[in-house]
């Protein structure tokens, strides 16, 4: 059964860097293009980044381009979101789940279903 988990949340300063993992199990990560949305306290979910088929384009929020770098590692089952410069206004809950597709496997930055949302990973930054 399609399953994504994701990983490495935590606490971090102002200008600091983490790096998510959603992993992957019941289909062919290869095969699907995958995005991070974010959900803050008291706000809607919002797409972050997303990228396409195997090693597709990738597509960034206005809000976190420049600073965040996404990848995946097909052989691994394994989409990485690197977060570099992090800012208070981070601080969410980050989810990672199947996109819809455009041309030629290209991401669009909206989840396939709304409706198999996993736990997340909680990102906190602040001093």
């Amino acid at each position: 059964q399609l399953q994504l988990v994701e990983s490495g949340g935590g606490l971090v300063q102002p200008g600091g860097s983490l790096r998510l993992s959603c992993a992957a199990s019941g289909f062919t990560l290869e095969n699907s293009a995958i995005g991070w949305f974010r959900q803050a306290p008291g706000k809607e979910r919002q797409g972050v980044s997303c990228i396409g088929m195997s090693d597709g384009i990738t597509v960034y929020s206005v809000s976190v381009q420049g600073r965040f770098v996404i990848s995946r590692d097909n052989q691994k089952s394994t989409v990485y979101l690197h977060m570099n410069g992090l800012k208070p206004e981070d601080t969410a809950v980050y989810y990672c789940a199947p996109t819809k597709r455009a041309v030629q496997g290209m991401c669009i930055m909206t989840p396939a279903r709304q409706d198999n949302w996993g736990q997340g990973t909680q990102v906190t930054v602040s001093s």
